[in-house]
């Protein structure tokens, strides 16, 4: 179905080749993940698959793809949209209308299907996707999530038989990623679909793929995900258990870990958890006290009367399903966003990194963006850009930041905000596009803030993360608070919001690896 023969391809204006030696086939019916680093190339490569990449990004490109016998060097990208349905990282950039309904409609417009065939397969979309509460809403209305899932839905409805979606799960809940992974699956089962899919967070979607393509340094690796993922540090948590306890084949769903799991949590029993210990350093000093605070947009209410108390050396993790009100909430605390009513008692400075953290980018050149950085906070020069090397370790000073991988972006947008080191730090999805090693150092960054008497609040659907950071969750839903408290209490009561580990060791309250790691040294 699919056929990659790429002898290289570097963008323009560059030397260095982003792809190269790389030749890859992948059958019709199946489910292939594109695994790597940031920056690493997965989004040029899952590009080359509709022609997007060189015929729209320009750069250049030798070798050639063929996909349903359709050559990219002689069909541009409007050639292959019948055959191909594309998702790119940022859904909304792809959208051409204004409401979820037409922009379902949209791309069977184009292919001059019959009206009656298009409105049975938008219903179909709708129920298939969870957004038939949706269907009239204005895009630009819609939270991230929410958005990722209409422009899904925008490809699904024209019938491809190639999916491509990069980072599709990247915004989404943890039960909207399931929901969306599974309609995915009966794609490929129920209609031989070949889907070809990018993601970061391996432990939503690794038990699903038929076969695993690791980019590292501009060429690939495929095989078996029990094979790759055994030989690489990208492995999502439930790999890199069964790698410790030694384990093999290793597992790739909590299911298969369970089985496997009884001597270790027999071992385990009766030792405490280290995450029964975390938060006990965060001082009962108050940063930020918020109370009452109401958002509405229109006639929907997303906010609703909350209260909130940010200490200072602690994180809390803001959790719940899409559109239940968290980047609403971080905005009005920040000042920046509308809020009809509540209150806001603590510091001046309190920094805000947004969803889409591109839009806090001007300048045309990672370095300019850095020295700018360092020159607003009155911080020591160099300050800025040590912060982006701890975040991302093959960032190119001299580069445009929109030239930059949608996880490059994140982490400059994360080193420009930090560099102020503000007393509260607000982060809205911050390790979206961020591989595991990246992922590892944000963490850090994030610990040592803490250390540092700073308050931090992450609003995120990334639970691994929440298991490796938070002192304490709080879950809202509908606008209004509906749990609060301790991160192990919270998350292991949920089963939607549990890491892997604490699935896997249930009813133990054990979070990360690294926790059973060190329990058993």
């Amino acid at each position: 179905m699919i056929r990659l023969q790429i002898d290289s391809f570097t963008h323009a204006g560059t030397d260095r080749p982003v792809l190269r030696d790389i030749d890859l086939g992948i059958d019709e019916g199946e489910l292939c993940l594109v695994i790597g680093p940031t920056g690493s190339g997965k989004s040029t490569l899952l590009g080359t698959i509709n022609g997007l990449v060189p015929h729209f990004t320009g750069g250049h490109l030798t070798g050639r793809v063929v996909v349903d016998g359709l050559d990219t060097r002689e069909h541009k990208p409007r050639d292959m949209a019948e055959t191909v349905g594309y998702v790119g990282q940022d859904p909304l950039a792809g959208f051409v209308t204004d409401t979820v309904e037409e922009e379902l409609a949209y791309s069977m417009e184009q292919l001059g299907i019959a009206p009656d065939v298009m409105r049975k397969r938008v219903e179909e979309t709708l129920d298939l996707l969870g957004i038939a509460d949706l269907r009239a809403r204005s895009l630009r209305a819609l939270s991230g999530g929410q958005q990722q899932r209409v422009a899904i839905g925008s490809v699904l409805t024209a019938h491809p038989r190639v999916l491509v979606l990069d980072e599709p799960t990247s915004a989404l809940d943890p039960t909207a990623a399931e929901d969306v992974l599974a309609a995915v699956t009966r794609l490929v089962h129920d209609l031989g679909v070949t889907v070809v899919l990018a993601e970061h967070r391996l432990e939503r979607v690794v038990h699903h793929c038929d076969r695993v393509v690791l980019l590292c340094d501009g060429t690939v690796v495929d095989g078996d995900p029990h094979e790759v993922l055994l030989h690489t540090s990208l492995a999502p948590p439930v790999v890199q258990l069964a790698k410790a306890q030694g384990w093999s084949p290793p597992p790739l769903s909590v299911r298969e870990a369970r089985r496997r799991a009884s001597d270790l949590r027999a071992e385990l029993d009766g030792r405490v958890s280290p995450s029964r210990e975390r938060g006990l350093a965060a001082s009962a000093d108050t940063a930020l006290a918020a109370r009452g605070i109401t958002v509405v947009y229109d006639t929907t209410v997303a906010v609703r009367e909350v209260d909130l108390d940010l200490h200072r050396g602690e994180v809390v993790a803001l959790m719940g399903r899409n559109g239940s009100g968290k980047s609403s909430f971080l905005w009005a605390i920040q000042g920046s966003g509308p809020r009809l009513m509540g209150r806001v008692e603590g510091p001046t400075r309190i920094g805000l990194v947004p969803q889409a953290p591109s839009d806090l980018l001007y300048l045309p050149t990672v370095a300019a963006e850095c020295a700018q950085a360092d020159d607003d906070t009155a911080a020591a020069p160099g300050t800025c850009r040590a912060i982006l090397e701890r975040l991302a370790v093959d960032v190119e000073i001299d580069a445009h930041p929109r030239d930059l991988s949608e996880g490059q972006r994140l982490a400059l947008v994360l080193a420009l905000q930090l560099t102020a080191a503000p007393e509260v730090i607000l982060l809205d999805e911050p390790t979206r596009g961020l591989d595991p090693s990246a992922k590892e150092r944000f963490a850090a960054i994030v610990t040592d803030l803490a250390a540092a008497g700073h308050a931090i609040v992450i609003a995120t659907h990334d639970v691994e993360l929440v298991a490796t950071v938070a002192d304490r969750v709080v879950v809202l839903a509908e606008g209004e608070v509906v749990a609060d408290g301790p991160t192990a209490d919270v998350v292991c009561s949920s089963p939607a919001f549990a890491p892997q580990v604490a699935k896997i060791l249930h009813p133990s309250p054990w979070l990360t690896v690294r926790e059973v790691e060190e329990a058993l040294a």
